[in-house]
């Protein structure tokens, strides 16, 4: 397929013309392979032909790619007047510019990333220190750096005064929640334990960095009963978009306990079929866990293994249904999917670890113990599972005292 007489006559025009026209087939060759229609082949050519005409006017030069598609994105196209037909939309063309990267490094150039902020320096010696030295996952790592970079953009790299470090903290208190505070608080309290790490005095901002008052075992977990679980899981008749895949993303949440980030990560080298056992290996805590794949959990990965899964060489087992079918669903995808179910069931919109306080909770029900609930949930501490101590009504119910004036 020619991609200059595939494109739209205008963006294979300006893609004939620029400096980046010898990597036009090998881009459409990419996509074709990655499974996109011709419609959406059609739109990232277009998009990067919105990309060749604005790099026609700069110091273009392909080593520095990755900084100019930021500028292009990030600068340009706020204030863009390229003359029609152009692609102005954030996210096609970020999408199609990060396929150009990738074609353009398996061609072998070698691109520069330039040159990092020293803020940007910092964090990376602050994320370091927090994956070798504390051991945290990526997902926690990256939510403490999300909120330690305002105040280093405030600061610079040097180490906040108390009156900056104070303003800091009262303004994430004027706008947020009590429960998104306390995760800055965390956030900031291990900066000052990174910079002390490093030598540095932080004795007299350690006093400032205070938790407001959030008191998370005074309310119940949030569940669904029974009956409102089963109407999610019927949530998934004939003709449902990604009927099967949705089915088994469900059940994974609903009979395993898995977090989305888990669900994601589940790869088909995971499963152990004859052994009937899965392994969880991105879990939060950092270690491998085992665990037994009930029948009806097996059975609904099998069929969206057998009926729906395209054809990929992605090992990961929930993979995108479209264009670009090498890739893993995203955690967002699993938020979807749950959304999409409660709609269909007349259910309010739950978030995915509503079912695994349900699975907890009808794992006490069964008759499991708080401990068996901390070793299936992957808890690193029992104190984590003991608010489902409120919920545990058959043991509750054996330790009530009468009520003053009651006849028994």
């Amino acid at each position: 397929m020619d991609v200059f007489k595939f494109a739209a006559p205008s963006a294979a025009k300006r893609l004939r013309a620029s400096s980046l026209s010898q990597f036009a087939q090998p881009y459409l060759d990419c996509l074709c392979e990655q499974g996109y229609a011709p419609a959406g082949m059609r739109k990232h050519l277009s998009s990067l032909s919105h990309f060749t005409l604005w790099a026609a006017s700069q110091q273009f030069e392909l080593s520095g790619l990755v900084r100019q598609v930021d500028r292009f994105l990030y600068r340009h196209l706020p204030q863009c007047r390229c003359g029609y037909p152009v692609i102005r939309k954030l996210r096609d063309l970020r999408a199609a510019l990060n396929h150009l990267i990738a074609v353009v490094v398996k061609t072998g150039v070698r691109l520069d990333a330039g040159s990092l902020s020293q803020v940007d320096e910092h964090l990376q010696l602050f994320d370091h220190y927090l994956e070798h030295a504390k051991g945290l996952a990526y997902g926690t790592r990256r939510w403490k750096i999300h909120f330690v970079r305002p105040l280093l953009l405030m600061t610079g790299t040097a180490l906040p005064s108390p009156n900056q470090l104070r303003r800091f903290l009262h303004q994430a208190q004027s706008r947020l929640s009590i429960a998104t505070i306390q995760s800055v608080v965390k956030a900031v309290r291990s900066y000052l334990r990174f910079r002390a790490f490093q030598g540095e005095s932080v004795e007299h901002l350690t006093p400032i960095v205070m938790s407001p008052a959030c008191w998370r075992l005074a309310v119940l977990p949030k569940t669904l009963s029974s009956d409102d679980l089963q109407r999610l899981l019927d949530a998934f008749p004939p003709g449902t978009p990604s009927r099967h895949r949705g089915y088994a993303i469900i059940r994974c949440a609903v009979d395993l306990g898995l977090r989305s980030s888990e669900i994601t990560s589940l790869a088909l080298d995971d499963i152990d079929w004859a052994a009937g056992t899965v392994r969880i290996n991105k879990a939060k805590s950092r270690r491998t866990d085992v665990l037994p794949l009930p029948h009806v959990t097996g059975t609904a990965i099998a069929e969206y293994i057998r009926l729906e899964r395209p054809q990929t060489n992605n090992r990961r087992v929930f993979v995108r249904l479209h264009a670009p079918v090498d890739k893993p669903v995203t955690r967002m995808a699993v938020i979807r999917v749950i959304a999409g179910a409660c709609q269909r069931a007349g259910l309010p919109c739950i978030r995915p670890h509503i079912l695994r306080h349900t699975f907890a909770c009808r794992l006490l029900n069964a008759g499991g113990t708080l401990k068996e609930v901390a070793d299936v949930l992957r808890h690193r501490s029992l104190n984590t599972s003991m608010i489902y101590a409120k919920v545990d009504l058959t043991r509750l119910a054996a330790v009530a005292m009468p009520w003053p004036g009651s006849p028994t």
